[in-house]
């Protein structure tokens, strides 16, 4: 894990488009969070829950959630990423959110990422676009990978 990218102003974090992110450290992804996912959204996909017939699935295993690797960027982000004396952030969106490879139960993952675009709001607010990569230990694809929207008020 290295120390996030921090940024104290609009004009820091302008300055900053094509800075490497991360990596964050590394979450193991067990069956007790895909099943609270699943509870919590309704998604009860044998796939993710059942762990029996998931040996005789695609994935010989059952896997995470989509979505729940996704939500997990929002858990990395501090990692990766700081607007020191910030006054608000707030979550703005994401864009090209995709899928490239399943996270099988006990598999071990992490973010890194890229601030691609910085657009200052007014006079004392930024809008960053940050690319962020879910990798998988040992894989050879991304779990998951999307451009996240911040704004920043300072």
């Amino acid at each position: 894990m290295t120390a996030p990218f921090v940024f104290s102003s609009p004009a820091e974090a302008v300055a900053a488009v094509g800075t490497k992110l991360g990596p964050s450290g590394w979450l193991a992804v067990k069956q007790d969070r895909i099943d609270l996912f699943a509870k919590a959204t309704g998604d009860h996909q044998w796939i993710h829950v059942d762990p029996e017939r998931a040996k005789q699935g695609p994935f010989g295993t059952t896997i995470a959630h989509g979505y729940l690797t996704f939500s997990l960027i929002n858990m990395f982000l501090p990692e990766l990423i700081e607007a020191r004396g910030m006054k608000m952030g707030v979550n703005y969106g994401a864009e090209k959110l995709r899928f490239p490879a399943p996270v099988p139960v006990g598999s071990r993952v992490r973010a890194v990422g890229e601030l691609v675009r910085a657009e200052p709001i007014g006079e004392d607010a930024v809008q960053t676009t940050c690319r962020v990569a879910i990798e998988i230990e040992g894989g050879t694809k991304p779990a998951c990978v999307a451009d996240i929207i911040g704004r920043y008020y300072f």
